[in-house]
């Protein structure tokens, strides 16, 4: 008998300890709004555009090395305004001119077109060309072309590969040209 009141005892405190726990709950996940989703994705991408691409920047010097070591031709000045050290590079400016077969009709014309700015647009994206465009006007120097390779002979085979110098449509002058590295149109 007294082994049965040890017993529930025992089960009495047992049950009185597991009544008085308090049950613990897990907070309820409330997904973000599409407004929220939003602006955590624009926060990822400021974070991207200005935190991560700090510390992948290159160093001027690091640019310059880089670029000298591809073939580059570059120098340095020291801006006396603002004491800056300002990279510059060589580039080569093609200017595109009107050419010896300028006939073709409406189709031809506008398939080369075509195949103008596709070519255009692949110089862009394997970075040999950095701007290009027609001129305004109607005269003898039909636009130009910025070339971001190493040296004339390049750019001088890049340019005389594009569809309308091929047909003659266009002829090409090549130049040597400086421009600050880094820099943008305004």
């Amino acid at each position: 008998m007294e082994i049965i009141k040890k017993i529930a005892s025992v089960f009495l405190i047992m049950l009185y300890i597991v009544s008085c726990k308090e049950e613990v709950k897990t907070p309820e996940v409330i997904p973000p709004t599409p407004e929220e989703l939003a602006v955590m994705k624009v926060k990822d991408s400021l974070y991207h555009a200005f935190v991560k691409a700090e510390s992948n920047k290159k160093t001027q010097k690091q640019i310059k090395e880089a670029l000298d070591a591809k073939g580059y031709k570059t120098f340095d000045y020291v801006d006396e305004k603002t004491q800056d050290t300002i990279l510059m590079q060589q580039y080569y400016i093609a200017f595109l001119k009107s050419g010896a077969i300028r006939g073709q009709n409406e189709e031809e014309t506008a398939e080369l077109q075509k195949q103008h700015l596709e070519y255009l647009g692949r110089m862009y994206e394997e970075g040999h060309a950095d701007i290009s465009g027609p001129f305004g006007d109607d005269g003898d120097i039909r636009g130009i072309t910025i070339y971001n390779v190493p040296t004339k002979k390049m750019a001088e085979r890049l340019a005389n590969e594009d569809p309308m110098v091929k047909a003659n449509r266009l002829k090409v002058e090549i130049h040597p040209w400086w421009a600050a590295k880094g820099f943008h149109l305004r």
